[in-house]
């Protein structure tokens, strides 16, 4: 590969792919079929990426155009090794809202700067020392626990939406989980989309879509920017998303590590780099926070396609759809009712995810640790709890995963020094345990 990653080999005839063979994200197929994949990948990360701006409030066609700039950005510093698209991270949704509440748009834009700032460094840091040490800070009763309450959090704002206009958001929901189990490969992965677009015919008939500003919008033009304004009280808000990026970038880089057959280990911290500096080159023009998606994993492992020339032609292709006004203007007609629909089971699926790093991880809840570590965290984040200090504003997603890391390595640090707690972290140590002991000859008497 080039420097920059896009000097492909054609896999095979470039035709087709063969029976058990992959394209690695070095190699391509012919064009056509490149530019066919490319575009499926916008299709996989539309509906995500359009409901952070829409839910927000911020400008749509801006953040598309930073998530295509974000994408290509994130090839150049990963040179072509790590097959990704960067669209909206759902983790910025409710420090996004809750800053916006006190310092506006521009000042919820330098959260979004800090955090992308924030995820740099530990990109820095990894790629220098490796990510065993993000392992010790957070290991999985921490990690599923922050993403959980950064889900449940947003409840309240889902049933907002939702009482809006309930006959459109419950057939928006209906839909996206008839779509999920109904249809197979990528239509299946893409049931948001699917919902958001039967919601939203629903809610044309029902006469709760306005067109005024689409009609009025050229059809060729720039996205709005907006400048960041920095204000201390943000920090709090945007802390955990930080430690919520480097989890799904890392699990991203893991993922299709899997799938490819290539250890990309070394590649990691140059992927969190990128991420970091796609997130802050978004806040510093008007746009969301970045993340690799997990949408676009789902359209390579249908396909078996991971070159990262499809990624090229996806985010050019963002790029260009960014300069019409007149679609921008189409996705913010989204009215309330979709939203809420879609949000019930997003943020829903974002709280679940938490427990599923759990489950995968096999957490023994037998272990009191975990379990305070859990419980607590997840009622200050689902409570909202809040706590001001002079200009700084903590809210419960903060304090909750402040909570996590504090009550999680305290207890830890208690336990080791007292003996007191004996129940292992994993149920798979603790099956490790009690098998050794079973092997353990019994003395005679």
């Amino acid at each position: 590969m080039s420097t920059l990653g896009t000097k492909w080999k054609l896999h095979g005839n470039g035709k087709s792919i063969r029976p058990g063979e992959v394209v690695k994200p070095d190699e391509r197929l012919a064009w056509p079929l490149t530019l066919g994949v490319g575009m499926q990948h916008v299709v996989a990360m539309f509906g995500a990426t359009f409901l952070v701006p829409i839910i927000t409030g911020m400008p749509p066609a801006t953040t598309l155009f930073f998530s295509g700039i974000g994408t290509l950005l994130f090839l150049v510093i990963t040179k072509g090794q790590v097959p990704s698209y960067l669209g909206s991270s759902f983790a910025f949704i409710a420090p996004i809202m809750a800053s916006q509440q006190q310092y506006g748009v521009a000042g919820a834009l330098g959260g979004v700067v800090l955090a992308g700032v924030g995820l740099a460094i530990i990109g820095a840091v990894v790629q220098k020392f490796g990510a065993g040490w993000i392992n010790r800070l957070m290991p999985p009763i921490v990690t599923g626990a922050i993403v959980g309450l950064i889900g449940f959090n947003l409840a309240p704002a889902a049933k907002i939406n939702f009482d809006a206009a309930p006959v459109t958001a419950l057939i928006t929901l209906a839909t996206i989980i008839v779509v999920s189990v109904f249809f197979r490969g990528i239509l299946g992965r893409l049931s948001i989309l699917v919902g958001v677009l039967a919601g939203y015919v629903v809610a044309t008939i029902r006469g709760e879509v306005d067109f005024s500003k689409m009609d009025s919008a050229a059809w060729v033009g720039l996205p709005f920017f907006q400048a960041p304004q920095f204000h201390l009280g943000v920090v709090g808000l945007f802390v955990p998303v930080v430690l919520v990026l480097v989890a799904e970038n890392i699990g991203h880089v893991k993922s299709v590590s899997a799938m490819t057959g290539q250890n990309l280990d070394g590649v990691s911290g140059r992927a969190l780099m990128a991420d970091g500096a796609a997130t802050v080159l978004a806040g510093m023009g008007g746009g969301s926070g970045t993340t690799t998606y997990a949408e676009n994993i789902g359209v390579m492992a249908a396909t078996k396609v991971y070159s990262t020339a499809a990624y090229w032609v996806a985010g050019i292709f963002a790029v260009v759809l960014s300069f019409s006004p007149k679609f921008g203007e189409l996705i913010a007609t989204v009215p309330a009712g979709v939203l809420g629909g879609a949000a019930t089971m997003l943020y829903g699926m974002i709280g679940v995810l938490g427990v599923k790093i759990w489950v995968q991880n096999k957490v023994n809840f037998s272990n009191p640790i975990n379990l305070t570590t859990a419980a607590v965290a997840l009622i200050v984040g689902i409570a909202d709890y809040t706590w001001t200090v002079g200009d700084l504003k903590f809210t419960g997603i903060a304090l909750g995963s402040a909570a996590a890391l504090v009550i999680y390595h305290g207890m830890t640090a208690i336990a080791k020094a007292r003996g007191t707690v004996t129940e292992p972290e994993t149920e798979g140590a603790l099956a490790a345990a009690t098998a050794a002991v079973k092997r353990t000859p019994k003395k005679r008497r």
